[in-house]
């Protein structure tokens, strides 16, 4: 039997996504009540600017005091959409403290101060849910705190940002350069005005602590996640990452070390062969996958951003927390009982594809060949080519731990046959 009395819902950002989350609650409000058990009422919007027209929304509905919506004390439900740390921080908080469960798309508070924010939930009683904050639609979240909550998840290697797997795939498919593929990108909507965040590899960090955290039960802050951005990738590397049958990716990773008794999170560009799946990722789609000892290799595919992508994350989660309202109980929570320590870049094992400027005369590979030798790194192919007097030299090692690559790369920086070194680029998925 359906409650009659609804759920009351207060949005506090009415954006590109939160604007769509009002209008899925509208349009939809027969199927979300039937689904939840009872109707669901958008109760309050709070917003910056109040006097832009917002097609939908009952202009007695919007405020700009966001903490008295949250504090109101009647509302079961409050939706953070406006990103950011502050004044998103607070209003949860405060929300928390009086009665309300939380659904966030907030990638970057989650990852920054997730541990304080599910302790403030616990204390009230209440729910924090941020499937949006990681690969917009994607079920990736929820999977893996639920879903998988049965089995040990040894790996979760995919894209997570569709700004930058648009630009990598233009350079790719086109040969355009990099300021060229963002250009087409901010053209098309797909790069903000100011791409720092997805373009350094932020955006793509944040979801990479957030989804190391739920894996592997541990506390992975954001700045436990080594990041490395994609400004520098040239076509060259696309060139050369061709003759070796790969592609470049912006990758986030997070891995449990073979001994079980630590894990890594990173996100830096990688080669990666043309076999695996994620090459074929195109546009500003994402792709995820998750290896886990029962389940195998598990892979999420679909629109990582944009307002119905994120909307529909962030109402599958109002749904999942009205129902347990509902019910008067409240869904997983933070899970960090296994306490293992994040292990710093150094100590992870890759293989490498390194671009040398040489001079173009008898011994050089000896010499090369032998700084790799002294510090331990072994190589697997060598490509060599020039003419009048410079040369290239394209190395693909072995895996190696990344302390001792970079000590081979500053040794090859001293031999006064190596003019430069071109770039360095990890290879994954192999």
């Amino acid at each position: 039997m359906m409650r009659t009395r609804p759920l009351k819902v207060a949005l506090l950002g009415c954006g590109v996504v939160g604007s769509e989350v009002a209008r899925i609650m509208t349009t939809h409000a027969d199927d979300l009540a039937a689904r939840i058990g009872a109707p669901v009422e958008l109760a309050g919007v709070a917003v910056r600017r109040p006097s832009r027209v917002r097609e939908g929304i009952d202009p007695a509905l919007v405020t700009t005091d966001a903490t008295a919506l949250v504090k109101r004390g009647d509302i079961d439900v409050v939706v953070e959409v406006i990103g950011g740390i502050e004044p998103a921080r607070t209003l949860i908080t405060t929300a928390f403290e009086h009665g309300a469960s939380v659904v966030s798309a907030n990638k970057a508070l989650v990852a920054q101060d997730g541990e304080a924010l599910h302790a403030a939930a616990v204390e009230h009683g209440g729910d924090l849910y941020y499937e949006a904050a990681v690969a917009g639609a994607i079920p990736l979240v929820r999977p893996l705190r639920e879903s998988l909550a049965g089995d040990k998840v040894n790996r979760v290697l995919g894209i997570v940002n569709g700004t930058t797997n648009f630009i990598l795939d233009a350079m790719d498919s086109t040969g355009a350069g990099y300021q060229e593929a963002l250009d087409e990108a901010t053209a098309l909507g797909y790069a903000e005005a100011d791409p720092t965040a997805d373009v350094e590899g932020f955006d793509a960090a944040a979801k990479a602590a957030i989804l190391a955290g739920i894996a592997f039960h541990t506390r992975v802050r954001l700045d436990d996640v080594y990041r490395e951005g994609m400004t520098e990738v040239t076509a060259a590397d696309f060139a050369s990452a061709k003759q070796m049958g790969c592609t470049i990716k912006l990758l986030a990773i997070c891995e449990r070390a073979a001994d079980g008794q630590s894990v890594t999170a990173r996100v830096h560009p990688a080669m990666i062969p043309l076999s695996h799946p994620l090459a074929s990722v195109r546009g500003a789609y994402n792709a995820v996958f998750v290896e886990a000892e029962a389940a195998g290799q598990l892979m999420f595919y679909g629109p990582g951003a944009g307002g119905s992508p994120t909307a529909s994350a962030v109402l599958g989660d109002l749904v999942a927390v009205c129902r347990n309202r509902l019910n008067g109980a409240t869904g997983p929570g933070d899970s960090a009982y296994t306490q293992l320590p994040v292990s710093p870049m150094g100590d992870v094992v890759t293989r490498y594809h390194i671009s040398l400027d040489v001079a173009d005369k008898p011994g050089v590979l000896a010499q090369v060949a032998t700084v790799f030798a002294e510090h331990g790194v072994s190589i697997d192919t060598v490509r060599q080519s020039g003419k009048d007097g410079e040369a290239s030299l394209v190395v693909v090692t072995h895996r190696a731990a990344d302390a001792a690559l970079t000590g081979t790369v500053d040794a090859l920086r001293q031999l006064d046959t190596v003019r430069g070194v071109a770039s360095i680029m990890r290879v994954e998925g192999e």
